[in-house]
């Protein structure tokens, strides 16, 4: 078991996202230097649902990481286990299907789901593994995983580089343009806490799925993971 939520309790976690639910999407394009944008695109792609497939988007918060799929007609069920970014996101698109849901109890019948995606969530589980137990629970046999989640870059001069950024820079960025910018610390020490790429894999191997790959994007700073669910 991977501990991601460090010494916060899930309900210190779930206020935590309540906080920073208005300006959340804002903050992270500004942190992210735009690259948020990327890797949500190459999330979709990875995905590749098509019309008559369900998807269920695990932490997706206000619903961003969503759209494209609701967009494209293919049904899609946005979920999260802070109430504060659900409103946010019902109140921006309120087509979509919004529901509370603690990735280790999901409210989903056992195979419900072609697809599972969850983006810059799973560190912040407290227990990873039986997560990725639960998404292969709702997901069909022969359905996908996809997760997005930030990993460790693989040159090592910009590993030191984005160290340095995420535990120096971020904050103070993160000063300026977020509601609850103190969360932002707590962010950049559960991605300094988070596993490498290979690590990642080799739990969600050991969960169930089958067929585990990586692709890195921006050097990989940001890592996807795709499985299939025997």
């Amino acid at each position: 078991m991977h501990r991601a939520s460090l010494d916060k309790r899930p309900d210190e976690v779930a206020e935590m996202f309540d906080d920073v639910a208005g300006r959340y999407d804002l903050t992270n394009d500004v942190l992210s230097l735009g690259q948020a944008r990327v890797w949500r695109k190459a999330v979709v792609r990875a995905v590749g649902a098509h019309r008559g497939e369900r998807v269920l988007d695990i932490a997706a918060g206000t619903g961003t990481s969503s759209e494209p799929f609701a967009d494209a007609e293919i049904e899609v069920v946005p979920a999260d286990f802070s109430i504060g970014m659900l409103r946010e996101g019902r109140r921006r698109r309120p087509d979509m299907a919004f529901t509370a849901a603690d990735a280790l109890q999901l409210p989903f019948a056992d195979g419900a789901f072609d697809v599972v995606t969850m983006s810059f969530g799973l560190r912040n589980v407290a227990d990873v593994d039986a997560a990725l137990r639960e998404f292969r629970r709702v997901t069909a046999p022969g359905g996908r995983l996809v997760v997005c989640e930030f990993s460790q870059p693989t040159w090592r001069p910009f590993r030191v580089v984005y160290s340095q950024y995420l535990m120096r820079a971020l904050p103070v960025v993160a000063r300026r343009v977020s509601s609850n910018p103190d969360s932002y610390v707590y962010l950049a020490e559960s991605i300094q806490a988070w596993p490498a790429q290979r690590q990642l894999a080799e739990q969600i191997l050991d969960a169930g799925w089958r067929d585990v790959r990586w692709r890195n994007l921006t050097g990989g700073v940001v890592a996807l993971h795709h499985a299939t669910r025997p």
